[in-house]
C-alpha cells in the first residue's frame, strides 16, 4: 500500500480519542457503544474534513496552486474547514454554496466569512449548475494568471478518502491497544468519502468489521454509487490488488426525513439524548441523523448486547446555531 507516498500536510490533531459511552449504551439497552471523536480534529472547531484536507491540500501545494475552490451547502462543514485550512497554508479560499441565502449568517456560513473566504451562494440544488459555476470560475482565474485547485463536495474523491483509509488504521490500533474487538462502525454518509476510506481499510486489514453509512440526504442508491466510484479510484491510488463488491456496502436512507439539511424529530431527540447521557454534542445535519440511525438499528435488534459498535463522530456542531429554533422545545 502506497498511502505514505501521497503528498500530505499536517492539519489535524491525531489520533482523535476513542471514548466509551456507557451511559448512552445503558440508556439504549444496546451494544457497547464507543465514540470516535473526529469532532476533535482541532482545525476550525473540528470535524472529519481535516483528515481529507491533509491529502487534498498536500496535492494542491505539490501542484503549486494558490487558490482553493470548493463547493457545499450553505451550512457546509467542509467549506468552513477548507476556508480555514486554506488560510493556514496561504491559499486564497473560494466557496461556492448552494441553497437559499439566510437572512443572517449563522453557524458555518458565519465562520466562512470570518475566515475571509470569498462566498458565492447559488440558489439551486442542481449539482450540474454548481459544477458549471465552479468550472467557469476556475477558467477565469487561470486567464488571470492564477492556479486554482478544485476540491469536490465534501472533499470526497480518492485523494480525500485516503485520509479515512488512514483513519481506519488509527482506530484499529486504538481498539487493539484497548483489547476491544470492533464489530461495526456507524457514521453519516452523504458525499461518500468517509465511508470509502473506512470500507477500504476494513477490507485491506481483513477485519470483518461492518461499515454502516447513514445517509443524511441522498437516496441509498446515490450514496452507494458514489462510494463504489471513490473506492475504485482509491485502490488504484494506493496500489491495492483488490476491488470492491457492491453487496458489501451498507447504506441506510431511512433516517433522512424531509430532505438534506432539515432535522427530523428523531435527529433532534438523538442530539438531546447524547448530550444528556454523555455530554457530547452532535449536529442537526449529519451526526444527529446518523445517531438516529444507530438508535433505530439498536431498536431493531441489529446488534447483540455484547457487540462493540463505534459511532464515528464526524463533527459539524457549528450548524446547531443555525437551527436554534428547532431546539426551543424539549
Amino acid at each position: 500500500m502506497q498511502l505514505g507516498n501521497l503528498p500530505r500536510i499536517k492539519l489535524a490533531h491525531l489520533p482523535t480519542p476513542l471514548e466509551e459511552a456507557p451511559r448512552l449504551s445503558d440508556y439504549l439497552h444496546g451494544p457497547h457503544i464507543w465514540i470516535k471523536r473526529d469532532d476533535l480534529t482541532g482545525l476550525a472547531l473540528g470535524g472529519n474534513k481535516a483528515r481529507k484536507l491533509e491529502f487534498l491540500l498536500g496535492q494542491a501545494r505539490q501542484q503549486g496552486c494558490d487558490v482553493v475552490i470548493t463547493v457545499g451547502a450553505v451550512q457546509s462543514n467542509h467549506a468552513r474547514m477548507t476556508a480555514a485550512a486554506a488560510r493556514r497554508l496561504g491559499f486564497e479560499p473560494i466557496v461556492v454554496l448552494n441553497g437559499e441565502p439566510p437572512d443572517q449568517a449563522q453557524g458555518n456560513l458565519l465562520l466562512d466569512r470570518i475566515f475571509g473566504a470569498e462566498v458565492r451562494i447559488i440558489q439551486t440544488d442542481d449539482d450540474y449548475i454548481v459544477a458549471g459555476v465552479v468550472e467557469d470560475l476556475a477558467r477565469q482565474l487561470r486567464r488571470d494568471g492564477r492556479k486554482p485547485f478544485v476540491i469536490p463536495r465534501g472533499g470526497s474523491n480518492a485523494t480525500g478518502a485516503a485520509g479515512y483509509l488512514g483513519a481506519w488504521l488509527e482506530l484499529l490500533s486504538q481498539a487493539n491497544a484497548s483489547g476491544v474487538r470492533v464489530d461495526a462502525v456507524v457514521h453519516a454518509s452523504t458525499s461518500g468519502g468517509t465511508q470509502s476510506g473506512l470500507y477500504t481499510g476494513t477490507k485491506l486489514t481483513d477485519s470483518g468489521v461492518q461499515v454502516i453509512g447513514i445517509s443524511a440526504g441522498p437516496r441509498r442508491e446515490v450514496v452507494t454509487t458514489r462510494v463504489l466510484g471513490i473506492v475504485g479510484e482509491l485502490v488504484e491510488l494506493v496500489d491495492l490488488r483488490w476491488r470492491p463488491h457492491p453487496d458489501d456496502l451498507i447504506v441506510y436512507d431511512d433516517y433522512v426525513g424531509e430532505r438534506y439539511g432539515v432535522p427530523t424529530p428523531e435527529c433532534l431527540d438523538a442530539i438531546r439524548i447524547v448530550a444528556r447521557t454523555e455530554g457530547v454534542l452532535l449536529d442537526p445535519v449529519y451526526t444527529g441523523k446518523a445517531m438516529a440511525g444507530l438508535m433505530g438499528l439498536i431498536a431493531q435488534e441489529r446488534f447483540t448486547p455484547d457487540q462493540n459498535v463505534v459511532f464515528w463522530h464526524t463533527g459539524g456542531q457549528p450548524a446547531v446555531f443555525a437551527h436554534a429554533a428547532a431546539f426551543q422545545e424539549g
